[in-house]
């Protein structure tokens, strides 16, 4: 654990996610929690939003991810790593994120784009579950299907009202919440709004 102190950026990012506890047993753990964490954040952050693209990701850039930890056993597999995330309390991770990123970003962004995602093979055939559908700022709210985008988004500007992250800021979204409701939200927690009209 020594080595993960040493960079004042991977310190601040593993005290933020101190608080996810980990659902490993360290005697059989090859990929620990933290490289596991800072692999998922890296690559989400590089815009890669299913475990193929992120396991790609770490793969191409496992010589970065290495000036930060030892990575022994390299990245591992996407099914492994769904596995693992699945165990993560994700309000937790979220609550986690956005702790990080305000203590490195705590000026009020400027501008702030809210945008609806389909997370790739996240649904289940078998038990009828349609795939996990995810509003996302610089953090997210997960919503059963697109339809739901207009219940995931006040919940989501709640959560950056709360912050104090949308004073000030101007908030982007696609046509999807175009309505009175969305946009007094945002004006309530001190932003202005964009919206796109069909």
């Amino acid at each position: 654990m020594e080595a993960l102190s040493e960079t004042p950026r991977r310190r601040s990012l593993l005290e933020h996610f101190s608080a996810v506890p980990d659902p490993l047993q360290s005697w059989r753990v090859a990929h620990p929690l933290p490289e596991v964490l800072l692999l998922v954040v890296c690559a989400t952050l590089a815009s890669n939003d299913d475990y193929d693209d992120i396991v790609d990701w770490g793969e191409a850039h496992l010589e970065f991810l290495r000036g930060f930890s030892a990575f022994h056993f390299g990245i591992p597999c996407a099914d492994w790593l769904r596995t693992l995330m699945n165990r993560i309390d994700p309000q937790l991770f979220s609550v986690c994120f956005m702790s990080w990123v305000r203590d490195w970003w705590p000026k009020t962004p400027e501008l702030i784009a809210l945008d609806g995602k389909t997370s790739w093979c996240s649904h289940d055939r078998k038990a009828g579950s349609k795939a996990l559908h995810l509003v996302s700022a610089f953090g997210q709210e997960a919503c059963a299907e697109k339809s739901n985008e207009t219940t995931a988004i006040p919940a989501l500007l709640a959560r950056l009202s709360a912050s104090g992250s949308l004073t000030g800021a101007l908030v982007s979204i696609d046509a999807i919440a175009c309505n009175p409701e969305i946009a007094q939200a945002i004006v309530d927690g001190g932003a202005a709004y964009l919206l796109a009209v069909k």
